[in-house]
């Protein structure tokens, strides 16, 4: 039964991706919202916002994306302030670089200057999960998309309680590489519900057997003693 409420839920968050992470870009929850935000209502959706980015207070977080042949590279994905126009801040994950280029300077074609403007999809914040490594601010270290912990580290305030993936419109220089939001979601709980439906029937079907020989009085079959050694 709970894999099926899991399915339930799985099928609802794909008809929301679908119904937000398309179609024309709208506006941000006003800042004036923030504190009432949830992500069951705003995240996936396809959003446009201008601002200039903050290069010197990005924060790479540790990740992973698809790389050549189908295997997975290992590297960052930038996550950089972009402060608006009327002085609030949101926090852009610019896409993904691999491991050799964490530092900036070796992409510095990427860190556009002046006023842009970015499209993308609305995100939670992640926080703290078993078996992932604590984040270290002190060292600029990521593990999580803690936003809460990201600004306090890089002394933000008015910084929304969301972030945006930005989409896969080329940077300069070709870093990073955005459009990295996994839109694809696997969901296989009907699978799963039906494979412990069938346990169960057949627990119920070798009990149901045991119990009609204890009723008809049959003895136990003898279970054949086992052979010396």
């Amino acid at each position: 039964m709970w894999q099926l409420e899991r399915k339930a839920w799985k099928e609802s968050l794909i008809a929301q991706i679908e119904a937000r992470a398309h179609g024309v870009p709208g506006e941000i929850v006003p800042e004036s919202a923030w504190t009432s935000w949830r992500a069951s209502e705003d995240e996936f959706r396809r959003v446009r916002l201008t601002g200039t980015y903050l290069h010197d207070l990005e924060a790479p977080v540790h990740g992973l994306t698809a790389g050549s042949g189908g295997r997975a590279a290992q590297g960052y994905f930038v996550f950089t302030p972009l402060k608006r126009p009327d002085g609030s801040v949101v926090i852009i994950n610019r896409g993904f670089v691999p491991t050799e280029l964490r530092d900036p300077a070796s992409r510095a074609a990427g860190q556009v200057a002046g006023e842009v403007a970015v499209t993308g999809l609305v995100r939670a914040p992640e926080s703290a999960r078993l078996f992932v490594p604590d984040n270290h601010a002190s060292r600029n270290e990521w593990f999580t998309r803690d936003i809460g912990a990201i600004a306090r580290a890089k002394g933000l305030d008015r910084v929304a309680p969301f972030t945006i993936d930005a989409d896969a419109i080329a940077n300069p220089g070709g870093w990073p590489k955005g459009g990295q939001t996994r839109l694809s979601i696997r969901n296989d709980h009907l699978t799963y519900a039906l494979t412990w439906f069938g346990l169960g029937l057949t627990l119920l079907g070798v009990f149901g057997a045991w119990a009609w020989r204890r009723l008809r009085g049959e003895p136990e079959p003898l279970v054949p003693p086992r052979a010396a050694p």
